[in-house]
């Protein structure tokens, strides 16, 4: 063992140099992240000036990006591919200041998003990384279970330009749940049957995956959260705390319809936990019950009276028809528009 890791004072010394390296090495890559994006901006402002001075209409199939991209990578090396060169040139006529741009998204992140051809979903999903501070991983996740469709069928026309204007930020309970929540991440075939308790487990196996789908502002506090009354015991399942509505939210699992017992029983656990469980600073619980199925006219009934913020929802095991999803966003903004 080293001498010096013995003497007082060495291994806090250690410590603080290790965290000055590391916080230099992150201000390098923010850097070099920021100088990349913005020189990769410049060379699509330039084939696009390029274009026009010279009355080019570079179509995809246009032998300018091959050209391009050849004299490029013998000059300058890897990372001038034939698309490569075509997303600089649409990442300048998508973003046509360079002062929107920012040094959180890398560039792989404007790549991704320049796949999405509408512009008010594609105005989402940027305004959202930046939000959540999404990987690249979480991004492309988003966007194939069609979160933006997802959330925008619940809101009409101004309600799907403010999302693509400051995304998706929860003000109230009701904006804190989706109708459907994704959860292929579980790997579960479609008709395979799974107990409640091996389906619980599934999603605290990927629980990482599964407060992405819930979205912003959720924190994990337990499973099989006990609640005694009596000589009797209940166990919500799933139980985490919103820290922007600062509220805890209970969670309870369903492989297949509800009924309106099981609607019961969550009013059960919120009134427990107003009276038992929450502080000064803490807003009402909220319950959502997760089914593979609903019957809205039981449901509708069952919620009857009840003046907790319960909610029913569903949820999928694979990823939806997005296709039929952004046809949908589609008409909404077409009918108010008429």
């Amino acid at each position: 063992m080293n001498v010096l890791s013995k003497l007082s004072g060495y291994p806090e010394l250690l410590n603080d140099i290790g965290t000055l390296l590391e916080n230099a090495r992150k201000k390098a890559y923010v850097q070099i992240n920021t100088l990349l994006v913005k020189t990769y901006w410049e060379i699509g402002r330039r084939i696009v000036v390029y274009e026009r001075e010279n009355n080019e209409n570079a179509a995809y199939g246009s032998k300018i990006f091959e050209q391009l991209a050849d004299d490029l990578r013998k000059g300058y090396g890897k990372g001038f591919s034939r698309s490569n060169v075509i997303y600089m040139r649409l990442f300048a006529l998508k973003y046509p200041k360079s002062q929107t741009l920012s040094d959180q998204l890398s560039w792989s992140h404007y790549v991704e998003l320049l796949m999405v051809d509408d512009d008010i979903e594609r105005s989402f999903y940027e305004k959202q990384s930046l939000l959540e501070k999404w990987s690249l991983r979480e991004l492309k996740r988003q966007k194939s279970s069609a979160l933006f469709q997802r959330l925008a069928l619940s809101k009409d026309k101004k309600g799907i330009l403010k999302l693509a204007k400051k995304g998706y930020f929860p003000q109230k309970p009701s904006e804190v749940v989706k109708e459907p929540y994704v959860l292929e991440f579980l790997g579960i075939p479609e008709n395979y049957k799974l107990s409640e308790k091996e389906f619980e487990q599934k999603v605290i196996d990927n629980l990482q995956n599964f407060l992405l789908e819930l979205g912003k502002g959720f924190s994990f506090v337990a499973r099989q959260y006990r609640i005694t009354l009596g000589n009797r015991h209940f166990y919500v399942d799933l139980v985490f705390y919103h820290r922007i509505l600062k509220c805890f939210v209970l969670i309870d699992l369903k492989r297949s319809d509800i009924n309106h017992q099981d609607i019961g029983q969550m009013n059960l656990y919120l009134n427990y936990f107003k009276r038992e469980e929450v502080t000064e600073g803490d807003n009402e619980p909220i319950g959502i019950i997760l089914t593979k199925e609903k019957e809205e006219v039981v449901v509708e009934y069952a919620l009857g009276g009840i003046s907790n913020k319960l909610f029913v929802s569903k949820y999928k095991l694979y990823l939806p028809e997005k296709q039929i999803l952004q046809e949908q966003v589609q008409k909404i903004l077409k009918e108010e528009k008429e």
